[in-house]
């Protein structure tokens, strides 16, 4: 009985060994990024934008015509130009969404006052009266520095109207519609890169079938050729993975066709169409909400996979023109203008789509979030001669670090943050470097309420000295900066870290995002 009695005594010690070692691993939070081993490039388009006639986008945030007591040129913000030009925005999508499949581009120039007014079936019933085309957008990207990216009509459209409206933009030679440029006051080809093929061709752009688009697109493509466009077919659903292997293998044998793959994704905090407030929600929303933004990568790999199985040579770019948070529209405001205001929570989102997008660089070459201003995840609310600067805002201002720099390899090993029964890994995280060797790494932090310390192992680099850091936070999460009022959200020093030995320490508070800067 005593050797028994001992035996037993030594498998208490060990399991106490054990279970201090197991929930030491499960406490720790450790990052391993390669600094010598980067070889894709994060484009500056992955933090694109995208401006729809939806709501107070157009009307109210980027136009206001001439005659407006708010400051303007040629009728566009200048306030909003300004702020634009700060978190330097790389390209504009427009003019839908789902708008772009009942838009007719020739209602959209010519003297404003002949301009004929339409409906806007989709979005609000409201009178549109075309005084924003093709040469407004084209000004208003000039003026912000942002490339356009222009989303053909497909879906009501001809295949003759949209070679026409890519000949109209882009091409010099002499033709009856480089003639009507040159009439309605532009001489020179504005060489516009980026088309989409339709938008969302499976819904609203026409409730299509993937074979009928995947031949539609074929024929819209081979006549959409001035200025060697580089042209976007239309995706499915996020889930429908039949979609993007129908027009992948449809347009396989058509490379001269085919240069992007168009991918949407919106977190709803607790599914499709299941919509809570922007700023009143509780633990299980915000849990929800970031669990349903995770679920995102997982769609993005098996969309990837199927490319990398049609598109060995990585030819084909993964444009995520759409994606965001969808919450209920602000009480008082039209439902189908979708205002919704913006939070620490769509801050931390923001975060964790942009790292997902940077470490899926080799196939991620576009990504515009839904909206720029006034609609859905907007940068910017706009209300009469005031403008906002929200949360999300910011979060692509800390960002721009990463436009076009060297993507560097990462492994995260970190923690779960823990609500009730569920658990999602607590730390999300991107890294790179820019052409003088400076290193960039960014954090957040998805825990509503627990900070954690995260180590990060630097390696292939010579020593990192000199350093600096910034965070976006907020006393409470669903703090917002609202109009009339001092900013509750926005960028600040961060000194929460120490760097050693290449060794970087950080303290990432709860409900945060983090950018480190590292110089030799």
């Amino acid at each position: 009985m005593g050797y028994m009695k001992y035996f037993l005594f030594l498998l208490l010690v060990l399991s106490t060994i054990l279970m201090n070692v197991v929930v030491g691993q499960e406490k720790s939070n450790r990052i391993v990024i390669n600094a010598d081993l980067g070889k894709e490039t994060i484009s500056k388009f992955i933090y694109g934008h995208f401006a729809e006639h939806l709501g107070y986008c157009i009307y109210g945030g980027i136009y206001v015509g001439e005659d407006s007591n708010i400051p303007n040129t040629r009728g566009i913000r200048n306030d909003v130009v300004d702020a634009l030009k700060e978190i330097a925005p790389s390209v504009m999508r427009w003019p839908g969404g789902c708008f772009a499949d009942t838009y007719h581009w020739k209602d959209g120039v010519g003297p404003k006052d002949q301009r004929p007014s339409i409906v806007n079936v989709t979005w609000g019933g409201v009178t549109e009266d075309n005084s924003f085309g093709t040469h407004e957008f084209l000004d208003f990207c000039e003026l912000i520095g942002a490339e356009p990216y222009i989303c053909a009509n497909v879906g009501s459209g001809t295949v003759q109207e949209a070679a026409e409206w890519v000949e109209y933009v882009n091409s010099s030679a002499k033709s009856p519609m480089t003639e009507l440029r040159k009439k309605n006051g532009r001489e020179e080809p504005w060489k516009v890169k980026y088309w989409a093929v339709g938008n969302e061709s499976w819904g609203c752009g026409g409730n299509m079938t993937p074979d009928y688009y995947a031949d539609l697109y074929k024929r819209f493509s081979t006549y959409m050729r001035a200025g060697r466009p580089y042209r976007v077919a239309s995706g499915g659903t996020d889930p429908d993975f039949e979609w993007t292997e129908t027009v992948l293998k449809k347009t396989q044998k058509f490379r001269n066709l085919i240069q992007g793959y168009s991918f949407h994704y919106y977190t709803f905090c607790h599914g499709w169409g299941d919509k809570t407030a922007a700023t009143k929600f509780t633990e299980n929303d915000w849990f929800h909400t970031m669990k349903n933004t995770l679920v995102m990568e997982e769609r993005l790999e098996r969309h990837i996979a199927l490319m990398d199985e049609y598109d060995t040579e990585n030819r084909i770019g993964l444009i995520a023109d759409e994606w965001g948070n969808w919450f209920t529209v602000e009480p008082g405001t039209n439902p189908g203008f979708l205002y919704q205001q913006n939070t620490v929570r769509d801050a931390v989102t923001a975060s964790l789509y942009l790292n997902i997008f940077n470490n899926h660089a080799r196939r991620v070459k576009m990504a515009n979030i839904a909206q720029f201003v006034n609609v859905l995840q907007a940068m910017i609310l706009t209300k009469d001669e005031q403008i906002v600067k929200t949360p999300t805002f910011y979060v692509f201002k800390m960002y721009k670090v990463h436009h076009d720099a060297t993507l560097l390899p990462i492994d995260v090993s970190c923690d779960d943050y823990k609500y009730e029964d569920m658990t999602l890994p607590s730390i999300s995280a991107s890294a790179s470097k820019d052409k003088d060797g400076v290193i960039h790494v960014s954090l957040c932090n998805i825990d509503m309420n627990k900070s954690r310390s995260v180590e990060i192992d630097l390696r292939g680099t010579d020593k990192l000295s000199k350093s600096s850091g910034e965070i976006i936070t907020s006393a409470k999460e669903n703090d917002f900066n609202d109009f009339g009022q001092p900013e509750k959200v926005n960028i600040q020093k961060f000194t929460s870290f120490s760097v050693k030995n290449n060794i970087l320490k950080v303290d990432l508070p709860s409900k945060s995002v983090v950018t480190i800067e590292l110089n030799k």
